[in-house]
């Protein structure tokens, strides 16, 4: 078989970086070889390590963003890089959703609901005596 022909749907295999690169999963292959080489990536629960890893269609990848975890199905290899349209056709996105606000760690960093603006004074001055109050009897 040469590189030319087709390969049958079933066969179908593609090195992992130019997977990620074709699906826009990452900006550029480089970029995409790198977070494979450093752990970021894992296909059906193995972690890999390797970016000419080959993947194929049913192959279930996690990748390591930021601030989350993605968890996509490989539908088919790609072919190009094309436009986002193009691109979503060739994983289903499987990941979770996040955890309800309420749910989330009691240590997470303290917000303000969206649209409350700044806080006014009168606020600032109630949070300010919240924080200098220690108990330790100092004054």
């Amino acid at each position: 078989m040469t590189r030319n022909e087709e390969q049958p749907a079933g066969q179908a295999r593609q090195r992992i970086d130019k997977w990620l690169f074709f699906a826009r999963l990452r900006k550029s292959r480089s970029l995409a070889a790198r977070s494979v080489e450093a752990g970021d990536v894992s296909v059906n629960g193995a972690s890999v390590r390797q970016p000419s890893h080959m993947v194929r269609p049913g192959d279930v990848i996690v990748l390591s963003l930021d601030r989350h975890d993605m968890v996509v199905k490989v539908l088919l290899p790609g072919e190009r890089r094309g436009p986002y349209e193009e691109a979503r056709l060739l994983y289903s996105d499987m990941t979770p959703p996040p955890p309800p606000r309420e749910e989330r760690s009691l240590f997470a960093q303290a917000t303000r609901e969206r649209g409350a603006g700044r806080p006014t004074k009168r606020e600032r001055r109630e949070t300010d005596r919240l924080q200098d109050f220690s108990g330790d009897g100092e004054d």
